[in-house]
């Protein structure tokens, strides 16, 4: 790095013979050089091994975290085939509990038996309204 003072003792000078100039203004140009331009070979291998680690950590960590979001991924699709497994299971199970053939077999296992129609009795109750199907709708009361 160039001093401010030299800089102010070259501004003070006299202009210098024509001779001189080129060799001023590439004092002047090698003062304005970075400081890695004059870093010696061993600082600047000791400097580029530093970077290269430091470049090689930051890919081992983007990597590493990477596997990382792969194994969670991995994990919720194992976890999201097994609870589809589980609901079709159960989608089993509630279709064949539904179906007349399984409702009969459980009525007959508690003791449970068939009405005979010619025995029945109906009782009418007067006064009540009749309970409406899903499929109708009721009126509208004014």
């Amino acid at each position: 790095m160039y001093n401010p003072a030299e800089r102010l003792e070259v501004e003070d000078m006299a202009p210098p013979e024509p001779a001189l100039q080129p060799i001023r203004a590439a004092q002047h140009r090698r003062q304005l050089h970075p400081f890695f331009f004059r870093m010696g070979s061993v600082t600047l291998c000791i400097t580029s091994v530093l970077l290269m680690g430091l470049m090689a950590v930051l890919y081992l960590s983007q990597v590493g975290q990477a596997v990382a979001a792969n194994q969670k991924l991995q994990e919720i699709h194992s976890k999201q085939a097994e609870l589809q497994r589980q609901n079709q299971d159960l989608v089993d199970t509630i279709a064949q509990e539904q179906s007349p053939a399984y409702i009969a077999e459980q009525a007959k296992k508690q003791g449970l038996i068939a009405a005979d129609p010619q025995a029945l009795q109906i009782i009418i109750v007067q006064h009540v309204e009749p309970i409406p199907n899903q499929n109708q709708t009721q009126p509208n009361k004014p």
